[in-house]
């Protein structure tokens, strides 16, 4: 059951964080993985544990903080 929340939670995530970064457009499976990576990162930041909710709210985030990096990145190589 755990896989199954954390599968869920990643893909509400991954998707509200694709909302945020428009210009990047992620499949379903992509968003899933990048709100479970994101999950990663925002426990590690945040802690774990809590509501669904609190979760969700902490996967965005890593979720969000992988996207900016991700565009700094591409920024970066765009222009050189």
């Amino acid at each position: 059951m755990g896989i199954l929340v954390s599968i869920l939670v990643g893909a509400v995530a991954g998707w509200l964080a694709d909302l945020v970064f428009k210009r990047f457009s992620f499949s379903l499976f992509a968003e899933i993985l990048l709100g479970i990576a994101g999950g990663f990162v925002g426990g590690l930041i945040f802690g774990s544990g809590g509501s669904v909710i609190d979760q969700i709210l902490t996967a965005f985030v890593g979720a969000v903080i992988i996207l900016g990096i991700a565009a700094l990145i591409k920024g970066r190589s765009s222009t050189v």
